[in-house]
């Protein structure tokens, strides 16, 4: 028999767990980890204070799984079928790092620069984490199992240089998403370049870049727009 009374079901542990991680990332999108109170993630969750540290012994641990779950989605990013030609797939890549940044801004600052909050050493490795899954698919894409020195410069500059670019973005987003994404794409190849002018390792892996480029590829605009200017 209907009594008209909704009976709230009672969570389990770990999904309780999972809500309130996904309660604090929901809050971290619009704000610092930094600014956001365990008070406010409880009363976003609906339960109370107290309940909140029955399932996170502390403020720092909530944070820290909550940006280890962001972490391992920013890493998932990264990731891309070794289909077509380079440039496209990398173009492919920034699109879904951009669209992270753009989803969860406030939360990526604070990860990317450290603070109070996410300052721990885990939440330096869950970063460290993602630099290298984002190192490893880059890798992957050029088919290269044994990197030498200079292409992992260039490799991990341009995964710093990324991160740079999208914090520069986040405070006032001056410059149009679409055209950071390109010119990234541009500065893989960019740097690549010049390490090729000083390594024949690294010529021949340009040469391979280039070769299966089509005419509207990120790789032959930057070409084009290189020889105007020289012109």
């Amino acid at each position: 028999m209907t009594t008209g009374v909704q009976v709230r079901r009672r969570m389990g542990v770990e999904e309780r767990r999972q809500q309130l991680i996904g309660v604090a990332l929901e809050l971290f999108s619009r704000r610092s980890p930094d600014e956001v109170s365990i008070d406010e993630i409880a009363s976003a969750a609906g339960i109370s204070r107290p309940l909140v540290y029955h399932y996170f012994p502390g403020k720092l641990s909530l944070y820290e799984a909550a940006l280890k779950r962001a972490a391992d989605d920013l890493a998932t990013r990264f990731v891309e079928p070794q289909e077509g030609p380079l440039g496209a797939r990398l173009l492919r890549v920034m699109r879904r790092y951009f669209d992270f940044v753009d989803e969860h801004g406030p939360g990526f600052s604070a990860l990317m620069r450290g603070g109070p909050a996410v300052g721990s050493s885990a939440t330096n490795a869950l970063v460290d984490g993602v630099r290298q899954a984002a190192y490893l698919q880059i890798l992957v894409h050029l088919d290269i199992n044994r990197p030498p020195a200079r292409l992992e410069l260039v490799i991990r500059s341009w995964i710093s240089l990324a991160e740079s670019t999208a914090l520069i973005w986040l405070d006032g987003r001056r410059i149009p998403r679409a055209q950071l994404e390109a010119q990234l794409v541009h500065d893989f190849a960019a740097l690549t370049a010049v390490s090729a002018a000083y390594d024949d390792e690294m010529a021949t892996l340009l040469r391979r870049m280039l070769k299966d480029e089509p005419a509207e590829g990120p790789f032959t605009d930057l070409v084009g727009r290189l020889i105007a200017l020289a012109s």
